[in-house]
């Protein structure tokens, strides 16, 4: 009974086949130049970012019953800076917006306008194997966290970081009147503001490597994971 069910199935797709056939080339046509379009982007994204054609079912509340490209616009807004699974990274802007029909659905007593749109997609999307380079925002004994164009979190876990090579070194204990947070803080309100200027001369807060609980060190030299200026060079594996 379960073999017939397939086999039945797969006659009657072929009989719809056959049915068609003067439309079958089109469609095949059609499938083909969207099939080379997605693996010519695809081959030629040598970076973290890419821009990918993307397609999307949306539910458009009422209130934009007069202008769905607005409520179409806001939706797709609110799905910037996050990611998104279908496009495998995180959106970062939307542009090229068209309906992929000209007319909207309405099911039963459901005032939400149902609309297939297309759009092209900016995507922050690093694949496996390729390498970055990060700024380390904190030391810690069980990771290490970095920032990527000042807006990507990273993190490389302890047992991602080879123990051979390198170790962590543990800073002064926090209650230590000379050499713990509070005077860590002290010493910097004396010396003035320590944030990094940016390309328009602005100081970036959040930046400062926290080290007070410690750091990774090499164990010869005992130079410090990211060197003098913080900046690591990792790839991605996952």
């Amino acid at each position: 009974m379960t073999t017939s069910i397939p086999t039945s199935s797969h006659k009657k797709r072929k009989h719809r086949t056959s049915d068609a056939d003067h439309d079958a080339p089109r469609k095949k046509k059609k499938e083909k130049l969207k099939q080379d379009k997605g693996k010519s982007s695809t081959e030629s994204s040598t970076t973290e970012f890419r821009v990918t054609k993307a397609t999307i079912t949306l539910s458009v509340p009422p209130v934009f019953a007069s202008n769905l490209r607005a409520g179409v616009e806001e939706m797709l807004d609110s799905m910037i800076m996050r990611y998104i699974p279908s496009l495998s990274g995180v959106l970062l802007a939307h542009s090229n917006l068209h309906f992929l029909s000209p007319t909207a659905t309405l099911n039963a007593d459901c005032p939400f306008a149902t609309c297939n749109v297309g759009f092209d997609a900016t995507v922050w999307s690093p694949s496996i194997a390729m390498k970055l380079v990060g700024k380390i925002i904190l030391y810690s004994p069980d990771h290490v966290s970095l920032l990527i164009h000042r807006t990507f979190n990273v993190s490389i876990p302890r047992h991602h970081i080879p123990q051979d090579v390198w170790e962590f070194e543990y800073g002064p204990a926090e209650n230590d009147p000379e050499y713990g947070e509070a005077a860590v803080g002290a010493s910097v309100d004396t010396e003035g503001d320590t944030g990094i200027p940016d390309s328009n001369g602005e100081k970036v807060d959040g930046e400062a490597v926290a080290e007070a609980s410690g750091q990774w060190v090499h164990r010869l030299t005992g130079t410090k994971l990211g060197g003098a200026d913080g900046h690591l060079e990792f790839t991605v594996i996952g």
